[in-house]
């Protein structure tokens, strides 16, 4: 693998020793950090334009859809300012939110920016993704063996939570934690909890799919699926096999066979649709009853956030999440969904800042996974995302997902040319 130019190089090493960073604390500030890095090389590259050597200049244009993400996360931006102007919150808590969005939302539109217009290309990510599964797999036993040789659920919290961050969970490393209702071990791996774990583990799989030599394919593939059923999350579970098959499915629309099964399909649902849709019905109750307090607590949060949004913070919301109660575990009202926490934390404005260029990225992804195999990653990126939105806060987790972001960048920029049947 031959890293082109220092820019790719900056990007292939930050990823490649994710271990590392993890190790010593210090991921949640390399990923904003390599952000606005990134940021500034494409003003720096886009100002100098003929001036910048051959293999660092810019691309192309920025691509529309870039554009949307800019003005989206702008309007996540004023909507903060709005919501803290109206609850009065000062302008030290001003200051630290605005802090934060640039550590958190601005990273959905810094990172695909720099996919877009710097010289990054699609493989040196792949084949970066595909190392960083290597480590994963050399460190699995030590993790998997550590609860039952009685070594300790977090081994220390770097210092560098000094810096400010949504928890110290952020900062810390772990061998595994113990799951609560169950009481027998789970593992997170680089991330700061296991849920988010499966799907960093399916993000792998994705780009590991993609990787053309087949050993590195088969380390990545792997260390993905060992990510995802190690962290025991149903999300993970259900994002490997809809996140991977879907957009190399999706091309058959195209075929007039496929229409004539799909009619066949259809017809049949009127003899079996009952019988299917009450085993649909069971396996959702199964899904849900296997972290029953898991579900309740988050079917709760959701239901709290709604209330509010429209009682009292319909167009700008509460400026920040607010401390739960008991009923929720104390868990933080606008917590564990990007969608609910958004209407209760920055009202319907931040709702649709986020929802427009969101929707606009998957449109694009799902009818270039139609015409053909470079849509299949975008596109498999942006269905991962999605169902990281229903169980998570994205922004706080963008810090992990910069590959993934940069990607949605690279292909936003690959849709303004000719199409090649190769990629």
């Amino acid at each position: 693998m031959i890293v082109e130019n220092p820019i790719e190089r900056l990007v292939y090493r930050t990823f490649v020793l994710t271990w590392p960073f993890y190790a010593v604390g210090a991921l949640y500030i390399v990923g904003p950090v390599l952000a606005w890095v990134l940021g500034g090389l494409v003003v720096l590259v886009l100002y100098l334009g003929p001036a910048v050597r051959e293999d660092m200049r810019a691309t192309g244009s920025i691509p529309p859809v870039i554009w949307g993400w800019f003005v989206g996360m702008f309007v996540m931006l004023i909507a903060l300012w709005v919501g803290h102007l109206d609850w009065g919150l000062g302008t030290g808590k001003t200051i630290k939110s605005s802090i934060g969005w640039a550590k958190g939302w601005a990273l959905l539109a810094l990172f695909p920016l720099a996919g877009a217009v710097l010289p990054i290309r699609r493989e040196t990510l792949i084949r970066a993704q595909c190392v960083v599964g290597l480590w994963t797999l050399i460190l699995t036993p030590i993790l998997i063996a550590a609860p039952y040789i009685g070594l300790p659920e977090r081994i220390f919290t770097s210092p560098l939570k000094a810096v400010g961050g949504p928890g110290p969970e952020y900062f810390s490393v772990y061998f595994f934690t113990w799951d609560p209702s169950s009481w027998t071990p789970r593992w997170q791996f680089y991330a700061p909890w296991s849920p988010f774990a499966a799907l960093l583990g399916t993000v792998m799989v994705l780009f590991a799919l993609e990787e053309k030599d087949i050993k590195w394919r088969s380390i990545g593939i792997a260390a993905g699926a060992v990510m995802i059923f190690a962290s025991k999350s149903r999300m993970g579970l259900v994002g490997l096999v809809a996140c991977t098959t879907v957009p190399r499915l999706l091309p058959l629309i195209l075929r007039g066979w496929a229409w004539q099964v799909l009619a066949a399909f259809t017809a049949s649902m009127s003899v079996l649709g009952t019988a299917i849709a009450t085993a649909a019905t069971d396996a959702i109750s199964a899904f849900k009853g296997a972290r029953a307090d898991s579900t309740r607590v988050r079917e709760t949060l959701q239901r709290i956030a709604t209330e509010r949004w429209q009682t009292d913070g319909y167009w700008f919301g509460h400026a920040t999440v607010q401390p739960g109660s008991h009923a929720v575990e104390y868990m933080p009202i606008g917590s564990h969904h990007t969608w609910y926490g958004l209407l209760f934390v920055k009202g319907l404005v931040g709702f649709l800042a986020l929802l427009v260029p969101f929707v606009w990225q998957t449109v694009l992804a799902l009818k270039d996974a139609a015409l053909g195999p470079r849509g299949r990653l975008p596109l498999g990126i942006m269905m991962t995302l999605t169902l990281l939105s229903f169980g998570e806060n994205i922004e706080i987790e963008a810090y992990l997902l910069w590959p993934a972001l940069i990607v949605l960048g690279i292909h936003a920029r690959e849709l303004q040319g000719p199409y090649d049947l190769e990629q």
